[in-house]
């Protein structure tokens, strides 16, 4: 679809409706597997199913994208050369020069300064790339009211959960979308009982809380899903590959399971 007819019918229906193009996905499977992706990285591609999971959220070229805490920046690496010529891809990171100097701040730092440097270091690819500081509870905003299609989280749920900031981030996603705009979720799926510190964070609150702070909830999917995970380890997610927080200590066992049981769920803003 040319870009002028894609943008009529965006205009036409909602964000969370959209098709998805066989055009969009040779691209998305281009990026997902270009030489500019490590082959540590490119190796994860069979457990976190970029391709199918950026299908099923609806992602378009010309769209204006926040990725959430991109963190080393696996799917930054896919979407900013989808978004560079036509779209927006915004990276909501850490603050690089924290007002308060403590072990937590520092982490942080250390992180959005390597991410901002893996950006500087391939300006064909990331040269359009903008970020902004998204630290809760000290920084939520992301944007100006309704000016994004699409946010996107990775995994990174229980960590404002642990917090206590994890209505605060629902809340900023939602304000940031345009009507019909898709907050797009990808998280480690518990059973019931498990906390945040496990690592894994349990699919019906979270589905409750989207609709608390006014998300409707467009669909889920089972793209990530991993019925081999028990998720009843000694270092909890972070048992299982990549992190292998036990190191040689059964990694087979481990290896075989491969990663974690994931949900994959669509919000979208729905019309006022």
């Amino acid at each position: 679809m040319k870009p002028m007819l894609l943008a009529a019918a965006m205009a036409l229906m909602p964000l969370a409706t959209l098709a998805h193009s066989d055009t969009f996905t040779a691209d998305l499977s281009h990026w997902a597997e270009a030489d500019h992706r490590s082959e540590a990285n490119v190796a994860r591609n069979p457990y976190r199913h970029p391709v199918q999971t950026l299908e099923f959220f609806g992602l378009h070229p010309d769209m204006t994208v926040i990725e959430l805490w991109p963190g080393g920046g696996w799917y930054t690496e896919i979407l900013a050369p989808f978004l560079r010529d036509n779209g927006t891809f915004i990276a909501a990171s850490f603050e690089t020069e924290p007002k308060q100097d403590t072990p937590r701040n520092r982490y942080r730092a250390g992180a959005g300064k390597r991410y901002q440097q893996k950006l500087a270091a391939t300006p064909s690819l990331y040269d359009k790339v903008q970020v902004v500081t998204f630290d809760p509870p000290t920084t939520t905003r992301l944007g100006v009211e309704a000016s994004a299609h699409m946010v996107l989280t990775f995994r990174n749920l229980h960590n404002w959960a642990m917090a206590g900031d994890l209505q605060a981030v629902f809340e900023a996603a939602f304000e940031v979308l345009t009507p019909g705009g898709v907050f797009g979720v990808v998280e480690h799926r518990a059973n019931p009982g498990m906390s945040a510190e496990s690592g894994y964070m349990d699919q019906q609150q979270m589905i409750d809380l989207a609709k608390k702070v006014g998300f409707r909830l467009a669909a889920s999917s089972e793209i990530n899903a991993n019925a081999k995970d028990s998720k009843d380890y000694p270092k909890g997610v972070w048992t299982l590959p990549p992190s292998l927080r036990l190191k040689e200590q059964d990694k087979q066992k481990y290896l075989a399971i491969g990663e974690s049981d994931r949900m994959t769920l669509k919000f979208y803003k729905p019309e006022i």
